[in-house]
């Protein structure tokens, strides 16, 4: 097997897992998802103040 195949499975199986997740806990995955962006969010935000201030 190589490294590709492997690639293709294990990306499969990740795909394969959110689906399930979503299906069976819609709740608990919005939940997860709206704390992911909810960091993402704030870190973007530091750097965006990080910036301005060097520019103040």
């Amino acid at each position: 097997m190589d490294n590709v195949n492997i690639k293709k499975i294990l990306t499969f199986a990740g795909i394969a897992l959110v689906l399930f997740l979503v299906f069976t806990a819609p709740d608990q995955a919005a939940g997860a998802v709206n704390g992911i962006l909810g960091r993402l969010r704030d870190a973007a935000q530091a750097i965006i103040t990080f910036v301005r201030s060097l520019f103040v």
